[in-house]
């Protein structure tokens, strides 16, 4: 991984990292690293241990070789890549955010700010099989958020959203990091969108084939053989900018109305 001035801010490190289920290897002298305001995201293809990684670095999985270093007290939100709820559950959106958690953090006014943060403010009496995937997506965020982390760990965070909903969620996730200054820790397989949404890039595909700034890895020879030339050199130029954003109705909203919508 290239080296990089950390000025003594680095959340979370792995290195070395060896996984194998069966057998298989997994991952393979694995290394990536989050630092405090930035937004660090393991691409690759399917099966390429992204996921597997991110459970490492979390102390889910225990690793066949390497270290995970976090910082002491790191305080971390985790955003699931799939969640399955009953559907005979009667579970609303509020009382989903109030499981598992304590006290303080379930209180009722945390509930309401996290999910007008993320654009959610109006589905919190809802019951939460009833809502859009793009809205539990939100919600998912919100969970985390509820626990005032340090480090955000998001394992496709889009997933089941529609290519516009991408965006604005990927524009959420900026500004929730501009505003908090937590590192995001994500997982991604939406070449397009979150190359320009991320400051870091690790490109596994059972290692790192290479690291570092979007712009360099997507011109990187193992990042075009595993991509193609055409997408690669589309995301060498690829620079999203807009002036404004949308709700989760797909509603415009310009920038600088902040309550209950998504901002970039």
């Amino acid at each position: 991984m290239p080296e990089r001035d950390d000025g003594g801010n680095i959340l979370i490190e792995a290195s070395g990292i060896d996984v194998s289920f069966s057998g298989r290897p997994i991952l393979k002298n694995a290394e990536a690293s989050v630092r405090s305001g930035e937004i660090m995201t393991l691409i690759g293809p399917n099966g390429a241990g992204k996921t597997t990684m991110i459970k490492v670095m979390l102390g889910l999985i225990p690793p066949h070789g390497g270290t995970v270093r976090r910082r002491p007290g790191l305080r971390i939100g985790y955003m699931p890549q799939r969640l399955t709820i009953d559907p005979s559950l009667p579970l609303t959106v509020n009382g989903f955010l109030a499981l598992g958690l304590d006290r303080a953090q379930a209180k009722m006014g945390r509930r309401r700010h996290v999910l007008s943060e993320v654009g959610a403010s109006q589905v919190a009496d809802s019951a939460i099989q009833n809502i859009s995937g793009g809205e539990l997506q939100r919600v998912l965020l919100a969970r985390a958020l509820l626990r005032d982390p340090d480090l955000l760990v998001l394992d496709e965070p889009v997933q089941g959203v529609d290519v516009w909903g991408q965006t604005e969620l990927y524009a959420l996730i900026r500004r929730l990091r501009d505003e908090r200054g937590c590192g995001v820790l994500m997982v991604s397989h939406d070449l397009h969108v979150v190359m320009a949404a991320t400051d870091q890039v690790v490109c596994l595909n059972h290692h790192v084939c290479c690291a570092g700034h979007p712009e360099m890895v997507s011109r990187h020879p193992e990042f075009v053989s595993l991509f193609g030339t055409e997408i690669a050199g589309e995301l060498a130029v690829y620079h999203h900018q807009h002036d404004h954003d949308h709700d989760v109705h797909g509603n415009v909203v310009p920038h600088g109305d902040h309550e209950g919508h998504v901002h970039g």
